[in-house]
């Protein structure tokens, strides 16, 4: 019966693997990261998870999304082998560490004043806003991986090829995610990164050398070795790039905890308590920052593995990370992510990065703000042109604050200069 119910649970874990894959994985392919510290980043931060939440939270912590912008700022185009990848990695391993401390220290302040006090310094107008932001900050370089290929002379020109496999793939996404059923409608990501693979072989566009040049094992790997060994780098320019990111993405992380509770039928708020996942997820990301993975976060799509399965054992999950754990270990693995063509990887950011400012909206809407307030409109606005109309503002010959930093300071402080009126928020007429 005990081996019965483990094989049941690894089939189970495997589903979960499924479900998170696509996403985990696409983040270090547009960042420059290594897929293969990402996986393993992923794994053991989700066990870090467990641990600090005493075993009862079936979460499943993935590569965040929300702070590619971040990421982006500091690393740019560089890529492993060129000169200033690594100590630009450096830099960003400090950013991710600073967030993830940023996390702790919130999750502590909570444990002390409770989550209500604390959540009135982030508001819907606020988070929403920037989350949106986030989204369309990132839209740029979607457009560019979608409709561009690199020519002989290595320039980026237009290529009607890579629109076809741009249209292709998010056909695919969409098909699935709006006509798929029970555990194929949560992975779509993945359903359309194997077909727009497929459909790049022919047309000649995969490179499979990154698969050839893999040790089998990546701690084999002297470049993956040369990551995982970095010191990081305090550096306060991709300090203020990133960190700042995690004051809406904790938001983020109740509104996930909050919606996991709910298809357990458990109250994980108070046990083990919001403070408790907080730290989890907060420590998850320094950690992955300290080897030079992309910060972690809840996964709603493993939520929905949840509510399909109804099996709520973290044990799976648990079991999930393991096998995340050992993808990570395997370097050929980490070859073929690494030789998914850009248009492929292109094709999903547009769906991706959409969804996360469409995520900002959701927030606005189920908050029911008024938007014939002016206050709301303000604070709104501000936030909107300073996000994604400032790249960066210099304060020193050597530090520079990111616009999205910026936006985030100046809606924090609006919401709480401007008073707040009766017709802020939408009544509802039940009648």
């Amino acid at each position: 019966m005990g081996e019965k119910s483990l094989h049941k649970k690894i089939i189970l874990g495997l589903q979960h693997v499924l479900a998170m894959f696509g996403a985990t994985v696409l983040v270090p392919a547009l960042t420059g990261l290594d897929t293969s510290i990402t996986l393993f980043c992923a794994g053991t931060g989700t066990l870090l998870f467990h641990l600090i939440t005493k075993n009862k939270v079936p979460v499943f912590l993935g590569s965040s999304f929300a702070f590619m912008v971040g990421i982006t700022a500091v690393i740019g185009d560089s890529r492993i082998g060129d000169p200033d990848f690594l100590p630009k990695l450096a830099a960003v391993k400090g950013g991710l560490i600073v967030a993830g401390l940023i996390y702790a220290i919130f999750s502590i302040i909570i444990k002390l004043v409770g989550y209500e006090k604390v959540n009135k310094l982030l508001p819907p107008i606020v988070t929403g806003p920037i989350i949106i932001v986030i989204g369309l900050r990132l839209s740029a370089t979607a457009i560019n991986s979608a409709f561009y290929l690199q020519n002989d002379a290595g320039e980026m020109v237009f290529s009607l090829k890579a629109v076809l496999i741009t249209v292709i793939v998010l056909a695919t996404c969409i098909g699935i995610s709006v006509f798929a059923k029970g555990i194929y409608n949560l992975m779509p990501i993945l359903f359309a990164i194997i077909i727009g693979y497929l459909v790049c072989i022919p047309l000649g566009l995969v490179n499979l050398d990154p698969v050839k040049n893999a040790e089998f094992f990546s701690l084999m790997d002297s470049n993956i070795k040369s990551q995982l060994f970095l010191l990081p780098k305090f550096n306060l320019d991709a300090i203020l790039a990133i960190a700042p990111i995690s004051l809406v993405t904790l938001i983020e992380h109740v509104g996930d905890i909050t919606t996991n509770s709910a298809v357990c039928g458990k109250n994980f708020m108070d046990d083990p308590g919001v403070h408790r996942t907080l730290m989890g997820d907060g420590l998850a990301t320094a950690w992955a920052g300290l080897l030079g993975g992309p910060a972690n976060t809840t996964y709603s799509e493993n939520t929905g593995v949840l509510a399909v399965t109804q099996n709520y054992d973290p044990a799976v999950i648990r079991i999930a990370a393991c096998i995340a754990i050992v993808m990570g270990l395997i370097g050929k693995f980490g070859g073929f992510v690494t030789s998914i063509p850009s248009p492929v990887t292109g094709g999903i950011s547009i769906v991706l990065y959409g969804m996360i400012s469409s995520v900002g909206v959701r927030i606005l809407i189920n908050s029911r703000l008024n938007f014939g307030n002016s206050r709301n409109l303000m604070i709104a606005a501000i936030i909107f042109v300073l996000g994604i109309g400032c790249d960066s503002i210099p304060i020193t010959d050597t530090v520079s604050v990111s616009g999205l930093a910026l936006a985030a300071v100046a809606g924090i402080v609006l919401a709480i200069l401007l008073p707040v009126g009766k017709d802020d928020v939408l009544q509802i007429d039940n009648n």
